[in-house]
């Protein structure tokens, strides 16, 4: 493909988990919705893909309010991963998701309990069009399950085991940073049977009022996300991929183009972009745009090269 010059346009495709993606931009999961909400003001067809926000067997109304709090340089959430449950979501989203060319659509999923992973993962098989299952270990905004599953590497390990014996789709292991190893739970995660990975998750945070001496979010702890976490993440990002074979998508404070390149550089395939759609709802089209000149001014000709391509010396 060529520009307007006669220039060749780069090559921005990577493959994720036998998933071409026409670029390493996905939209991550909590911060675009179910996607619809911002057909409006993204082309969805341009990103790489998006993570519907997370899916449970039941409905979810979440933690109470305030659950958003705006720190220096990040956010703390805890949301409680409220949401219209999978039923919903096959009979009221995923129909107008199909209708949109070119998208490719992951759904996240959250459960308490073993059974509740596979539960809801039994009932998206029925739906169509959907690329790929991201299994949600590492939420640290629910009062029990998620995180527990994803600090533990027998908890690990066996959720893991009862999602892919069911799912139909390649499965995505979101994995936290909460935990003394990530290289560790990256390697359980892929002999338990991952396709790939996906980190990091929220760092658990709190915030107090020293006015009023209460916490800033009522569910007293959050998880940390945005340019704070990013340095921490983009180490975590190289640990897990040189443990494992298999593809890491990386996110954790992600705004620029310079910052996807930062992160595949250590390792890398594809990024999750989550807190930026917040202060720009089309951070994620703007960030696929500055990749297309980063590349040009760089003269990289195919972006999946950069892939683990940091230099030591």
């Amino acid at each position: 493909m060529t520009d307007n010059s006669g220039r060749s346009n780069p090559d921005l495709s990577v493959t994720v988990a036998g998933i071409p993606l026409k670029n390493p931009v996905i939209a991550a999961s909590g911060t675009f919705g179910y996607g619809v909400e911002f057909e409006d003001v993204v082309h969805l067809g341009k990103l790489g893909g998006f993570v519907v926000k997370g899916l449970s067997k039941e409905p979810m109304i979440g933690n109470p309010p305030p659950r958003l709090w705006e720190t220096a340089a990040g956010m703390l959430n805890a949301i409680g991963l409220q949401n219209i449950g999978a039923r919903a979501f096959l009979d009221e989203k995923l129909p107008h998701l199909r209708e949109i060319k070119n998208t490719v659509v992951m759904a996240n999923i959250f459960g308490y309990t073993r059974e509740d992973y596979e539960h809801t993962i039994e009932i998206l098989n029925e739906g169509e069009g959907i690329a790929a299952y991201e299994l949600n270990v590492s939420c640290p905004n629910t009062a029990h399950g998620g995180l527990q599953f994803g600090s533990d590497p027998r908890s690990l390990d066996e959720v893991v085991t009862t999602a892919k014996r069911v799912a139909r789709r390649p499965l995505i292991v979101k994995l936290s940073p909460n935990v003394t190893s990530i290289a560790q739970m990256a390697y359980v995660a892929q002999e338990a049977g991952a396709d790939a990975l996906s980190l990091v998750n929220t760092f658990v945070a709190m915030a107090i009022d020293p006015e009023t001496r209460k916490p800033r979010i009522a569910n007293v702890t959050a998880g940390l996300s945005g340019p704070a976490i990013k340095p921490i993440a983009v180490r975590m990002v190289y640990d897990a991929a040189h443990s494992v074979k298999i593809p890491v998508i990386g996110m954790g404070g992600i705004s620029t183009a310079a910052d996807v390149v930062e992160f595949m550089l250590a390792g890398a395939t594809a990024v999750e972009i989550g807190t930026a759609s917040y202060w720009d709802p089309c951070a994620t089209e703007k960030i696929i745009d500055e990749l297309q000149r980063w590349c040009s001014e760089h003269q990289v000709t195919r972006l999946a090269d950069v892939t683990g391509g940091m230099l030591l010396e």
